[in-house]
């Protein structure tokens, strides 16, 4: 997202000021916004920052900047080549913290009211079929196949400590392998935002009643419904640990002894070795997962309302683009059986 403003200047950007670092500061603790969202407000506030120094020589005085001084960044953002998302992502950042300064008393009106930007293009999301989704989650039991071989011959091997030190490589891969099986189908039965899948606790799993209780965007809860492929596939995961995980540890550790979740950026290069192991476009993301969960569920006859509360969408808006995918395939499947279609 820093493209844009590395062409303005090749100076460190100026200190944020005061009321920039308290709204990131109350973003992360009181609403406990994702890692992704904080990125990219922190990122649309520094890039204004550095903008407005650039062209005025001046730090902003946040509080008292006009209507023209963001049309005229809106107008910088459309000459720099600039497409609509980015535009959008950025000024979404700013509309947020003015927002905060008005709750907070310290404005009365947000200079970016009214403004107009770019309309947004709509996209239709990328999704696996249920054959690809088939074909992704058998993918961690090829590569554990692989590892098992693996370890088979160093136990034949010597005692040598550098032939044990191997060996416990190999076991953290098996580890691994069962891990990432129970993380994609855990994705793919709930249709989790990766940030919510690296928070979910054990205690948020009932085992009996084929639930989970989910901490989404906002700190708002939702209580999902999960298949029992997912389930056992925990299971098996969790005799893979040291010890039995406790209520409050993560569900899916970085290795069997240490029970911290993995980071988001393990779990996006794992999915795509997965997905090159399943001759999968490795271009594809662990919401690609989410999308596919909407996707199919759509396709076997939910509702657009009840798919908006697994997702956790505030707006039903939000999750109307996946009926454009529904769509798309029922037109093709009519072109290729309706008699009339040509």
């Amino acid at each position: 997202m820093s493209k844009a403003a590395n062409k303005s200047s090749s100076n460190n950007p100026p200190p944020l000021g005061e009321e920039p670092l308290s709204f990131l500061q109350a973003l992360a603790n009181e609403k406990a916004a994702s890692p992704y969202t904080l990125r990219n407000y922190r990122q649309a506030l520094t890039e204004f920052n550095l903008w407005y120094y650039n062209h005025f020589h001046i730090n902003p005085d946040w509080i008292h900047l006009s209507r023209e001084d963001f049309r005229s960044y809106l107008r910088w953002l459309g000459s720099q080549g600039l497409k609509r998302a980015p535009i959008s992502l950025r000024f979404s950042g700013l509309r947020s913290f003015y927002k905060y300064l008005i709750k907070n008393n310290l404005i009365q009106n947000s200079p970016i009211q009214d403004i107009t930007l770019p309309r947004q293009e709509k996209r239709i999301p990328r999704f696996l079929t249920l054959e690809q989704i088939l074909s992704l989650l058998q993918a961690p039991f090829t590569k554990l196949e692989l590892i098992e071989k693996k370890l088979q011959t160093s136990e034949k091997s010597s005692s040598h400590p550098s032939e044990k030190s191997a060996r416990f490589k190999v076991i953290q891969k098996i580890h691994a392998c069962w891990r990432d099986q129970a993380i994609l189908e855990t994705f793919y039965a709930c249709g989790l935002r990766i940030s919510e899948l690296c928070k979910l606790r054990v205690q948020n799993i009932s085992f009996g009643s084929q639930s989970i209780r989910v901490l989404g965007k906002g700190k708002k809860e939702r209580i999902l419904p999960i298949g029992t492929h997912a389930l056992e596939a925990i299971k098996h995961y969790w005799q893979q640990l040291d010890r039995p995980p406790e209520p409050q540890d993560p569900v899916f550790w970085s290795n069997p002894a240490e029970p911290q979740p993995p980071t988001p950026r393990i779990i996006q290069l794992n999915l795509k070795k997965y997905l090159a192991l399943a001759g999968l476009d490795t271009s594809l993301t662990p919401h690609k997962l989410r999308h596919s969960f909407a996707t199919h569920i759509l396709d076997a006859g939910a509702d657009l309302r009840s798919v908006q509360e697994l997702l956790g969408h505030a707006s039903i808006s939000t999750t109307q683009v996946y009926t454009h995918i529904t769509v798309e395939r029922l037109k093709k499947v009519y072109d290729k059986a309706h008699p009339h279609a040509h």
